[in-house]
């Protein structure tokens, strides 16, 4: 059975100082989870811009990057489980990002799609899908395995009959590239996520999760309801169903990654009502 894990994204705006994150830390292991992904870009101080991306993104990465990681996660008692970084880095100096990813005792660099990249483009994502080999390739000879994390942009279609995920599926070699699924933009993409999951077979190593639905209540202006991110079993997504296929894939951990809509504004209140559903099945 897989381990409960958490990235570190959904809590960078309560990971600003050494003692507020001990406080998150022991919040969350005490909630259940007993693992927990960690961004190279949140444990190292970043630019300006990608502040402001992350932001844009509804994840702001906080003021956590000057802060002891290694201690603090071993305090915490929380296993890592891999470790976000990207793609020019591992390109650059697997070395450096292997010898990172050893240091918080986890054999998984992950990369997530690109910023500026066209997914549109089939000659362009069959270049990534060689630069993934080769970067993974190199990762694997110091000891490092690669994945991929998909947002929805891999959902688009670069022919009639392909999809830009389809390529990065079919196009990277098992021996030097795996996958990160996160089900939750697969799902707001409106692909077939069981399907692909099964398509992914065991090279599905970690699985991101999340819920999706609204918080509305009382009477509506119109019919049509705004869905968003919500705690697990709170929304529509049939997340048991989900996590049958990613046990059967053999997933070493299912790993809780929010955006916005917290219940209360808080992602730590959010990941404690979520950890009563990843309690409850696994």
């Amino acid at each position: 059975m897989p381990i409960k894990g958490i990235q570190q994204f959904m809590l960078g705006s309560v990971m600003n100082n050494e003692a507020q994150t001990r406080d998150t830390l022991r919040a969350i292991r005490q909630a259940g989870y007993e693992g927990i992904e960690l961004c190279s870009f949140m444990t190292h101080p970043t630019g300006l811009m990608v502040r402001l991306l992350t932001r844009a993104a509804g994840m702001p990465t906080g003021n956590g990057g000057k802060l002891d990681w290694p201690g603090l996660v071993r305090e915490s008692g929380l296993r890592v489980i891999s470790l976000h970084t990207d793609l020019g880095s591992v390109e650059r100096d697997p070395a450096a990002v292997t010898a990172e990813c050893q240091m918080y005792g986890t054999r998984y660099a992950v990369i997530t799609g690109m910023y500026r990249f066209d997914y549109g483009s089939e000659a362009a994502v069959r270049e990534l899908a060689e630069r993934l080999n080769k970067a993974g390739a190199a990762l694997a000879r110091q000891g490092t395995s690669l994945l991929y994390h998909n947002h929805n942009c891999e959902l688009l279609r670069v022919s009639e009959t392909r999809r830009a995920y389809d390529i990065l599926v079919e196009e990277t070699d098992p021996a030097a590239v795996n996958f990160e699924f996160d089900s939750y933009w697969f799902a707001e993409g409106g692909a077939d996520v069981l399907d692909w999951m099964r398509r992914l077979g065991s090279r599905m190593k970690l699985w991101h999760i999340n819920d999706r639905g609204t918080r509305q209540t009382g009477p509506a202006m119109t019919p049509i309801l705004k869905t968003d991110s919500m705690e697990l079993g709170t929304g529509n997504l049939p997340l048991a169903s989900w996590l049958e296929q990613a046990d059967s894939n053999g997933v070493e951990a299912v790993i809780l990654e929010s955006h916005r809509n917290w219940v209360e504004k808080s992602p730590v209140k959010s990941a404690q009502l979520s950890a009563k559903w990843l309690n409850k099945y696994l």
